[in-house]
């Protein structure tokens, strides 16, 4: 029998299979309040065994790209609440990630009287793509003071009560892929003197205590935080000391002990490979439940479950472009191909009209 498809634990949580719906940035939150669109097409996805949403902003200085969801405001509560209802409808359970974008943002997609902070006063190399104007050079951010830190964390905290309160079954910490969190992590976007700054042990402290927070706020079992060694994403190059770093930090998280751990490859993608030695670090550091992302499909997803190298696999543009993948999967039928020019367009198109085998 397929270990992908058979049910599984993450906590005290039973998931209905092995396949994770990864998260997604889709841009299709107009406003920053989630709407009936995304209910569509949450709902559609909801064969997978665990979802994890989109990138969710704690607090307006967190939004960073045109069109993406916070989790700060009543209304964003009531728009989330909608989609967790209708995912668990389908037997599948939710998590919603928290993005703070820090320094990957731009003025012109932030509300009024919100600030682009990040830990020291670095611009990113590249640019944002804004509704209003096009494509901008990333600002120079704000160096967050003691206060900021403060606030950030604080926000991390209620957002996630907020999403309990939405119906969510818990929350991913997003510490990859250029963030905040990982603006903190990583010595080229953190050039601070302070105790946030400098050693490692300095530099993760933003991290561990977001961490801490959250689970003192909705509880271990409702934590997962994603990482992504190796990646080079919003202008996060490569350093001697990353290998060694990550495994500190690892063991630590496992002290932290959250139910799951997310590591993400972006090889497929053209990035640096994260070693297969890395892979193994995490999954013997860290006692806790391990998502394994990038570029699977089935066939190697089944090979790492079985040989015990993950517990969870979770799959991207596979399932931007087939919201039915688990059924296709198991009966061996063909995919449809993903569009990437409308994976982040308002609308419809390219988000909820995917035909399913039945149609």
């Amino acid at each position: 029998m397929s270990i992908l498809y058979s049910p599984t634990t993450l906590g005290p949580m039973v998931l209905q299979n092995r396949m994770v719906m990864a998260p997604m940035t889709r841009s299709r939150a107009p406003g920053n309040i989630p709407n009936a669109l995304m209910v569509e097409y949450y709902a559609q996805r909801s064969t997978a065994g665990l979802i994890i949403t989109e990138g969710t902003s704690s607090s307006p200085n967190g939004l960073g790209y045109p069109r993406i969801p916070g989790i700060f405001s009543v209304a964003q509560i009531e728009g989330w609440r909608a989609i967790t209802e209708a995912v668990h409808r389908k037997g599948a359970k939710i998590f919603l990630q928290l993005m703070h974008c820090g320094r990957i943002s731009h003025p012109l997609n932030m509300p009024a009287g919100s600030r682009v902070v990040a830990p020291s006063a670095v611009a990113a190399a590249g640019e944002m793509y804004t509704d209003a104007d096009g494509l901008k050079p990333f600002p120079v951010p704000e160096a967050m003071s003691g206060e900021d830190i403060r606030a950030a964390i604080a926000e991390y905290a209620d957002a996630a009560k907020n999403a309990v309160a939405a119906g969510f079954d818990g929350v991913e910490l997003h510490a990859a892929n250029g963030y905040l969190l990982e603006q903190f992590i990583r010595p080229n976007s953190n050039l601070r003197t302070d105790r946030y700054g400098g050693s490692l042990e300095n530099r993760a402290r933003f991290v561990l205590e977001v961490v801490d927070a959250v689970i003192a706020a909705i509880g271990r079992e409702r934590v997962g935080i994603r990482l992504s060694p190796f990646g080079v994403f919003n202008d996060m190059p490569l350093y001697d000391r990353m290998e060694e770093e990550y495994t500190w930090l690892a063991k630590q998280l496992n002290d932290a002990a959250p139910a799951y751990m997310h590591l993400v490859d972006h090889s497929s993608m053209g990035a640096p490979a994260v070693p297969e030695s890395m892979k193994a670090t995490f999954r013997n550091a860290f006692k806790g439940a391990l998502i394994l992302s990038g570029g699977y499909d089935a066939e190697r997803a089944e090979s790492d479950l079985s040989g015990g190298k993950c517990d969870l696999v979770a799959f991207g543009r596979s399932f931007i472009a087939n919201p039915d993948l688990v059924e296709r999967w198991k009966s061996g039928a063909a995919l449809n191909p993903a569009d990437m020019g409308t994976f982040y367009t308002p609308g419809p198109k390219g988000y909820i009209d995917y035909p399913a085998l039945h149609e």
